[in-house]
């Protein structure tokens, strides 16, 4: 690994992320962990995939420096696991016996690089940058559908009928007709799911369904 440059905005953007590294060359792993806290990031170092489970995983943007050869089960295989196991810790594979078969396999399965040792210090870090932003972006779309989803259990049965009709397009008048309700108690309806949904506008609202799953196809 050679060439190692120090960006100042990935700096600003690596404190409080969390690298992992699993790589059963020791040598390997502090010199990955040097680098890493280079750049302020937190690094946990493993032996082996089985290290690594036994760990936690902070609630906090991370990513996983992962070895295709280990002791025990493959890199490829823990990728599998993990997948299934419902962890999606964005994966960067490093590995001194690649080909192409194993990259696209590992590129196919979600993975973030696959690196060729040596590598440049820069390209694990253009990497790593990648996977920890992506990672954020993932927490945070889960803790907005999280937050919308207790929006919409706040509704009543027939708040939720309304905002799945005006979700579809449905004019009150239409709304009312299809749940054999009058004009007036559709809006009074439509109004208390707005606000408790927290919907500004139609568009706000249709953006909120989307995040719930709610089908704008007719019911």
């Amino acid at each position: 690994m050679t060439g190692r440059e120090k960006s100042p905005d990935n700096l600003a953007k690596a404190i409080g992320r969390t690298v992992f590294v699993v790589d059963d060359d020791s040598a390997v792993r502090e010199t990955l962990g040097s680098l890493f806290r280079s750049i302020e990031l937190r690094v946990e170092l493993f032996g082996s995939a089985q290290e690594f489970t036994r760990s936690n995983i902070p609630d906090a943007a991370s990513c996983l420096v992962l070895d295709i050869r280990l002791p025990g089960i493959s890199g490829l295989d823990f990728q599998s696991k993990l997948a299934e196991a419902g962890i999606h810790v964005p994966i960067i594979f490093m590995t001194g016996h690649g080909d192409i078969p194993m990259s696209v396999k590992a590129m196919k399965a979600g993975a973030i690089d696959f690196l060729t040792k040596p590598f440049r210090d820069q390209d694990m870090l253009d990497a790593v940058v990648k996977a920890l932003e992506r990672d954020e972006k993932r927490r945070k779309g889960e803790k907005t559908e999280s937050a919308v989803r207790i929006l919409f259990e706040s509704l009543t049965s027939r708040e939720r009928e309304v905002m799945a009709l005006v979700v579809q397009g449905l004019m009150n008048k239409q709304i009312a007709a299809k749940l054999d309700l009058s004009e007036i108690t559709v809006k009074v309806h439509r109004s208390h799911m707005m606000q408790k949904m927290q919907a500004r506008s139609l568009i706000n609202l249709l953006e909120t369904a989307d995040l719930l799953g709610i089908r704008r196809s007719k019911l």
